[in-house]
C-alpha cells in the first residue's frame, strides 16, 4: 500500500519546494498532477532534462518517491487533429516517466459524454498507437472515468479496460467521481467489488452528491446548461460513504495506491493534507 499526495493545491511552489511541503507533511509518495511547468492540462510537456534532473535530486534529497504521473489529454477527442496531438504529448510523457524511473501513469478517459461512440472509438485507436509504447517501456497505466468523460459509469469502465486484455493497464477508482458513476445513488461496495483485481488505485476526497436536493444540490445557470459539477472535499465534507469504502477496500484487501486529492481548501491545504493523511493510515494501514 502506498499513499501518495496529488499536490495540485501546492502548484505554486517550485518543483524542489513542492517535494519539500510534501516530505513536511509526512507524505512518503507523489502523485503529480498537471502543474503548467512540468505536464500541462492538455499541452506538450514543458521539461527537459535540466528540470527532470532538478526534480529526482529534489526527491532524493527529501525520502520522497513519485507513485506516479497524472497527465491529461484529448487522446479520445472527437477531432481529430486533437487526437494526433494529444498521441504526440503522450509519447513524450511515457519518454518522461521512464527517465524519472516511474513505472506508473494514470490519467482520465476524456472525451465527451454527448458524443461517447465517436470518442470511445478514438480512445481506442490512440491506445493502439500507444500500447506497444507502453509495454516496449514497461509503464503501467491507470485510467480512471471521470465527469463528461466519454464513459462516466464504473461498472462499463472496468470493462472498457477488461477489454483491453493488458495486465499493464488497470483501474482507478476516484471516490469524488462516485455519484457520476452510479446515477446518484452512491453504493460504493458493490462498484469497488465489481472493479476486483483491475482496482490497482484509488483516489481519497469527498464530495457533495450533486443529484441529491431534489437534483439541485447545485444551481447551474442558465437553467439546462450542459455542466458537470463536483469538488474534492475533505473526508466528512461531503456524503461519500466512508465506512462503505474503507471496509470494502479493506475486504478486498486492496493493494495498490491510494492518493490523497483534495482540491478545495488552498487556504488551509496543511491542514486538509495532514488530516487526510492520518485518515486514510487509520483506515487502510493496519
Amino acid at each position: 500500500m502506498r499513499i501518495a499526495l496529488d499536490p495540485y493545491m501546492y502548484r505554486h511552489l517550485s518543483l524542489g519546494q513542492m517535494v519539500d511541503k510534501v516530505a513536511e507533511l509526512g507524505y512518503e509518495h507523489i502523485e503529480l498532477s498537471p502543474r503548467e511547468d512540468f505536464l500541462p492540462f492538455y499541452k506538450y510537456p514543458r521539461v527537459d532534462r535540466a528540470r527532470i534532473k532538478e526534480f529526482r535530486k529534489a526527491l532524493s534529497d527529501a525520502g520522497v518517491k513519485l507513485s506516479s504521473l497524472l497527465p491529461l489529454y484529448h487522446w479520445a477527442g472527437a477531432d481529430e487533429e486533437l487526437r494526433k496531438a494529444a498521441v504526440r504529448n503522450w509519447k513524450r510523457a511515457i519518454q518522461i516517466a521512464v527517465e524519472m524511473d516511474c513505472d506508473l501513469i494514470n490519467t482520465e478517459f476524456s472525451g465527451q459524454s454527448d458524443n461517447a461512440l465517436v470518442c470511445e472509438n478514438q480512445f481506442m485507436k490512440s491506445m493502439d498507437e500507444l500500447m506497444p509504447i507502453f509495454e516496449r517501456e514497461g509503464v503501467k497505466l491507470d485510467i480512471q472515468a471521470h465527469p463528461y468523460d466519454f464513459c462516466e459509469r464504473n461498472n462499463e469502465s472496468v470493462d472498457i479496460i477488461r477489454g483491453l486484455d493488458c495486465d499493464w493497464v488497470n483501474y482507478l477508482y476516484a471516490a469524488p467521481h462516485t455519484f457520476f458513476y452510479d446515477d446518484g445513488k452512491g453504493d460504493i461496495a458493490p462498484m469497488l467489488r465489481y472493479a476486483g483485481d483491475k482496482l490497482t488505485h484509488v483516489i481519497i476526497a469527498d464530495t457533495y452528491n450533486h443529484r441529491a436536493s431534489s437534483g439541485l444540490r447545485y444551481i447551474v445557470n442558465p437553467p439546462g446548461v450542459t455542466a458537470t459539477v463536483h469538488q474534492h472535499l475533505d473526508i466528512g465534507q461531503g456524503d461519500v460513504d466512508w465506512q462503505a469504502f474503507f471496509s470494502t477496500l479493506r475486504e478486498i484487501k486492496f493493494d495498490g495506491i491510494a492518493t490523497v486529492s483534495v482540491f478545495a481548501w488552498e487556504e488551509r491545504a496543511d491542514e486538509s493534507s495532514r488530516s487526510m493523511l492520518e485518515r486514510v493510515r487509520s483506515e487502510l494501514i493496519r
